[in-house]
């Protein structure tokens, strides 16, 4: 007895433990993927010039995680509402950190892509981290859980990009994916320890040919709009790759009407709520990347532009910081909004912060310092705009779908961000003159005050969702 009691005590302590810690290592968790995510950005140039690749080529280290990111995403989400949740996220994270093994000792740049394609997949992972928060937090606690864990899965871009140009500066590219691997294997430890199981009852039933159909659309989609190239190169598969992902996209719908075990719930996701939330977050997400692709590019632009301050890759990183310490902050504020501001009103005004640093950005950006500054108005408004978003799809979401509802919404996003990045490239393509090397500096005008106009439809879609009596679910 005295042996049982003793093994029962110190699973107590542990239990105790892992409670205590669940938040700070959800939180982590959210963070590092999203870090990892990012870390491709600033190292194309060096992984080029390294692996002897072109540039094109070396692009790929960074689409490559965001396309498996958006393909794992929906699927994670529903493994994340069934029963075996606490093996997904394992077994996730094992996948993580074996690609970022590979990327630090890579042979070949085909490991290293490798690689990039295994760490993609904890891109997935917030969704699962939010379902956890929400099934094991008390109702007081886990809605400013959920919004601090959708912030920080935006706001590790701004951690990334200037510790990888630091480490690359410093020690090269091994030194940069190896943070990768320090951090993802800390994170593996930290939900081992730390994330339980998900709840008794519930389906852990996934559709495997609507994840294919859905996953085939999503590719599809993404490859149409990221690789800009082929607007160009080969317009007729521009052509056929958005209409083929129409026709996958329909069949899915079908598909999951007839389902017994969808991979989303249509029902949920028709509702005004969630369809107005998610339509906010897609045009949003437009608004928010491209600012944040039109600034480090603008400061890395050199003299001879005309413009441009020509910083290295390292002090562009440093122009991010602003953006995910205030990010943070905005995520907190709105937790102190609860009960007296809808979800709506908050996502209103996070858009209208980020409408206000686009068009600074359009109209003011003369002086390094104005480029910290914009990064910091786009970080508080991203910050209190993700933060509610949680809020105002969850307010109408089961308990059950919450990983679900939440995978579907940050698909979104993706999509967002990819529109966001090709239209940046694709208007200062534009106004590049024919042998020029540089766009004209009015092309930088014209991109942000499209990324201004998607805001402030964003705006004009979360006002109309307001209710008269909607309460508070933040």
């Amino acid at each position: 007895m005295g042996d049982e009691a003793v093994t029962g005590a110190a699973a107590g302590v542990r239990a105790g433990s892992a409670a205590r810690l669940l938040v700070p290592a959800l939180v982590f968790v959210a963070l590092v993927v999203a870090v990892v995510g990012s870390l491709g950005a600033p190292l194309i140039t060096e992984v080029a010039g390294g692996f002897g690749v072109s540039l094109a080529a070396a692009q790929w280290t960074l689409t490559a995680p965001l396309l498996v990111g958006a393909l794992a995403t929906p699927v994670l989400g529903r493994l994340g509402a069934g029963p075996h949740r606490r093996r997904v996220v394992l077994g996730t994270l094992a996948v993580v950190v074996a690609g970022s093994l590979l990327t630090v000792v890579p042979p070949a740049f085909g490991w290293l892509l490798a690689g990039r394609v295994a760490q993609g997949a904890g891109l997935g992972l917030p969704a699962l981290m939010m379902g956890v928060a929400r099934d094991h937090l008390p109702a007081e606690r886990s809605g400013a859980a959920i919004a601090l864990l959708s912030v920080a899965s935006i706001a590790g871009i701004g951690i990334g990009y200037p510790l990888a140009g630091l480490l690359t500066d410093v020690a090269g590219l091994p030194a940069a994916y190896g943070l990768g691997l320090l951090i993802t294997a800390v994170a593996l430890v930290a939900a081992w320890w730390a994330v339980p199981q998900a709840p008794p009852g519930r389906s852990g039933s996934v559709d495997v040919p609507g994840s294919a159909l859905l996953g085939a659309a999503l590719l599809a989609l993404l490859l149409a709009i990221s690789q800009t190239g082929l607007w160009a190169d080969h317009p007729v598969v521009l052509a056929v790759l958005p209409a083929a992902s129409a026709l996958l996209l329909a069949a899915w719908v079908r598909r999951e009407r007839r389902s017994d075990a969808p991979l989303v719930d249509l029902a949920l996701l028709r509702h005004p709520a969630v369809a107005g939330a998610n339509a906010g977050m897609l045009l949003g997400g437009v608004g928010m990347y491209l600012l944040l692709t039109l600034v480090t590019r603008y400061v890395q632009t050199p003299g001879p532009a005309g413009y441009g301050f020509g910083v290295d890759v390292f002090v562009a990183g440093l122009v991010l910081v602003p953006f995910s310490v205030l990010g943070f902050a905005g995520g907190r504020l709105v937790p102190l909004a609860r009960g007296r501001l809808a979800p709506t009103t908050v996502l209103a005004a996070g858009g209208a912060v980020i409408l206000a640093a686009l068009l600074v950005f359009a109209y003011a950006r003369g002086h390094l310092w104005l480029a910290f500054a914009v990064m910091g108005l786009l970080g508080l408004g991203v910050g209190a705009f993700s933060a509610a978003m949680p809020a105002a799809i969850l307010a109408v979401t089961p308990a059950e779908e919450t990983s679900s509802a939440m995978s579907f919404n940050q698909v979104v996003r993706s999509v967002g961000f990819s529109v966001g990045s090709a239209l940046g490239g694709l208007v200062l393509e534009a106004h590049t003159g024919s042998g020029a090397t540089f766009p004209d500096e009015a092309g930088y005008t014209v991109a942000a005050l499209a990324g201004a106009a998607a805001m402030a439809v964003t705006i004009l879609i979360t006002l109309l969702l307001r209710r008269p009596a909607e309460t508070s679910a933040l």
